[in-house]
C-alpha cells in the first residue's frame, strides 16, 4: 500500500442520473429521482478512487462504513458531481467525507470508510463465513 495521500486530498466523480438509478423496488418505481441506494453506491465509488491508487496488486479495498444524508432530489437526466475528501488516514484505513451536487444544489453528504487488506486475508475471511 502506498501512502501517497494526506488529509484534505480530493477525488471527483460525475454521474448522469439514469433511469436505473431512480427509486424503484420490486413493485415498481417510487419516484423518478436519484435513489438513495444508487447515490450511496456512487459515493462509495468516488471514495474508492483513492483506494485504487493506493493498493498494490496483492491488496484490495473493502468498505467498512457508509453514511448518507440525502438533502435534496436529483431528477433522472441530472448531472451529479461527487467530491470525496480524505479526512483521516490511519494505517490501512481511509476515511473520507463526500458531497454530491446537482448544479449548485447540495443533494447529499456523508462519510465513507475503507480498509486496504491483503487479498489472501480477505479470501480467508470470506472462506470462514
Amino acid at each position: 500500500m502506498t501512502h501517497s495521500f494526506q488529509p484534505g486530498d480530493t477525488r471527483h466523480f460525475t454521474r448522469l442520473v439514469r433511469p436505473e438509478d431512480c427509486a424503484a423496488f420490486d413493485n415498481g418505481q417510487v419516484h423518478p429521482v436519484y435513489a438513495t441506494f444508487a447515490l450511496a453506491r456512487d459515493a462509495e465509488w468516488c471514495c474508492r478512487l483513492f483506494v485504487l491508487e493506493m493498493k498494490d496488486a496483492t491488496e484490495e479495498g473493502i468498505g467498512t462504513r457508509l453514511t448518507v444524508e440525502h438533502h435534496a432530489p436529483a431528477l433522472a437526466g441530472s448531472e451529479v458531481t461527487f467530491t470525496a475528501t480524505i479526512t483521516q488516514l490511519h494505517h490501512h484505513e481511509i476515511t473520507c467525507s463526500y458531497e454530491a451536487f446537482a448544479g449548485s444544489r447540495l443533494i447529499a453528504s456523508g462519510i465513507q470508510v475503507q480498509k486496504i487488506l491483503k487479498k489472501e486475508k480477505l479470501e480467508r475471511l470470506f472462506a470462514a463465513l
